[in-house]
């Protein structure tokens, strides 16, 4: 499987389906395994109305790591489960605040569409939740929980290029609609904050999770 590492070297597992999320990583150095958490996020959510946006969404993160922790210690596959003895599981989740409402996915055009008739020429945050797990010696023996937020300035778009991207389906399953590394950077005036945040993964904050669990980064760096 792509990202084992060398024995003896600590494993790094990506608890998530975003390729955007993995190219960050590998681009960064680290090449990871992959697990997908089969989590329903929509009634997480739904459980946490009134909870502080920043909660939201390192409450997710947390329980994404949760259920990849439990894979892992169940999984069949050596690489998998050699996280268990010595590895970083990470797991995130970002949502858009915007007239103080969070949105997520929007998983179907009309919901794409009316979204972002509703950000053009306005600013939204976009708040990602980061969540490090350190495991070691099969058991996770340590967790660290953050939110990165980066303010997005969206472009007073037409109607008419609000269909054309919807039409694409690339705003259909990225959190608050839209990219910033893909075709929906071209409709942006521009961000305040950290543009790794914005495509998933914040480099930044992870390096300081990474360091509350007792991790220095440069130990994860694939050889080059």
């Amino acid at each position: 499987m792509a990202g084992a590492l060398a024995p003896g070297r600590t494993r790094v597992l990506l608890g998530s389906a975003s390729p955007a999320r993995r190219r960050v990583l590998r681009d960064a150095g680290i090449d990871p395994l992959v697990l997908i958490s089969d989590l329903d996020e929509d009634a997480l959510v739904a459980g946490l109305a009134g909870a502080a946006p920043a909660t939201v969404v390192t409450t997710l993160a947390q329980a994404k790591a949760e259920a990849i922790i439990a894979a892992v210690l169940t999984s069949d596959d050596d690489e998998i489960a050699a996280v268990a003895a010595d590895g970083v599981i990470l797991t995130c989740d970002s949502m858009l605040l915007l007239d103080g409402e969070l949105a997520g996915k929007p998983k179907t055009p009309e919901v794409a569409r009316a979204r972002w008739r509703a950000m053009r020429g306005r600013r939204g945050d976009l708040l990602t939740g980061h969540c490090v797990t350190r495991m070691s010696g099969g058991a996770a023996v340590d967790t660290a929980v953050d939110t990165m937020g980066t303010v997005i300035r969206f472009s007073a778009v037409s109607d008419t290029v609000i269909d054309r991207y919807v039409a694409t389906g690339e705003p259909l399953q990225v959190a608050g609609a839209f990219t910033l590394d893909g075709l929906g950077g071209w409709l942006l005036d521009g961000i305040d904050g950290d543009p790794s945040s914005v495509i998933g993964i914040s480099l930044p904050l992870t390096r300081e999770l990474l360091d509350r669990v007792g991790v220095d980064v440069t130990t994860l760096w694939s050889p080059r």
